[in-house]
């Protein structure tokens, strides 16, 4: 990882759009500071993108997709969206997986959470599952804390019942189907845009924080760590290009700057 000041103006200068997790990306303590909301209003002044892609639930996201100047929210890990028709209007919801396919799979996953909970120690399900549709979550950094072998434990339950499952700086998401973090960036793109990430993917630079960005982190080949990615550093098959100086939303604003600076 390449500090964030090795990372070319000439390169910066082409970016027209940033994806971004949010918890320990945007967020700090929990909170979106004023310096993040600064650099997002920046950001969309100068006419680049913006979509936060996150594991948190779509209930959760509603109220920051309504307020922040973003296009759109993607939520739970690539399954669901909030977006807003360029002309203004009501958020849309937009999901991945059609109304049968969501409903079956929710009552499957409810019953994995079940088997978790009775069978990882101090395992409980995350305090936002009252606003997940097409996964679920269990804390380790949130509210609680579980040890390692814990979250280890965690996973390979989610994956022993055919589940995917990602680790981010707060819970343990797992859900069925195909969708991820880059599926769930390449179809927001196409469905908002009418563009093919894939096609301009160096016109585009992803932050993030944690091993559920390493997906990210990998295809990007302009990625960047906010400062705390050093905690899971040892776990990241793939690791971003560059980190920042700062941590967490700081981090982020250092990121703003850098590729406006460049323009």
């Amino acid at each position: 990882m390449l500090p964030l000041d090795k990372w070319p103006a000439t390169e910066r200068g082409r970016i027209t759009g940033v994806l971004t997790d949010i918890d320990d990306t945007l967020t700090t303590e929990g909170a979106v500071t004023a310096d993040v909301l600064e650099a997002l209003v920046a950001l969309r002044a100068a006419g680049l993108h913006v979509v936060p892609i996150t594991g948190r639930p779509v209930g959760w996201s509603e109220p920051f997709a309504a307020a922040w100047p973003v296009d759109a929210i993607v939520a739970e890990n690539g399954a669901v969206a909030l977006a807003r028709d360029p002309d203004g209007g009501p958020l849309r919801k937009l999901y991945v997986q059609d109304e049968a396919t969501r409903r079956t799979n929710h009552a499957r996953m409810q019953q994995v959470a079940q088997r978790i909970v009775r069978e990882v120690p101090r395992a409980t399900v995350s305090r936002d599952s009252g606003g997940r549709e097409t996964d679920i979550a269990i804390d380790h950094s949130e509210f609680v804390h579980l040890p390692q072998a814990c979250i280890d434990e965690v996973v390979a339950l989610m994956r022993a019942e055919g589940m995917n499952a990602t680790v981010s700086s707060i819970h343990v998401n797992g859900w069925y189907g195909e969708h991820n973090k880059l599926s769930g960036a390449r179809w927001i793109l196409r469905t908002l845009l009418g563009r093919e990430l894939d096609a301009e993917i160096d016109r585009w630079v992803y932050v993030g924080d944690s091993t559920n960005d390493v997906l990210m982190f990998q295809h990007f080949p302009h990625s960047v760590g906010v400062a705390n990615i050093r905690r899971f550093e040892h776990q990241l098959a793939f690791k971003p290009r560059y980190v920042t100086p700062s941590e967490r939303g700081a981090g982020f604003a250092e990121v703003a700057r850098a590729i406006l600076s460049a323009r």
